[in-house]
């Protein structure tokens, strides 16, 4: 499945483990992200 937005999407995936209060969020890599 791709994202449109892979900025939205890392800061949702963030937000969501933020509020479950997961230690560790997985997502995956792309170089818009490393940067």
């Amino acid at each position: 499945m791709s994202t449109t937005d892979p900025i939205a999407d890392m800061l949702t995936r963030l937000r969501n483990g933020m509020a479950v209060r997961r230690r560790y969020v997985q997502m995956p890599s792309s170089k818009i992200k490393l940067a």
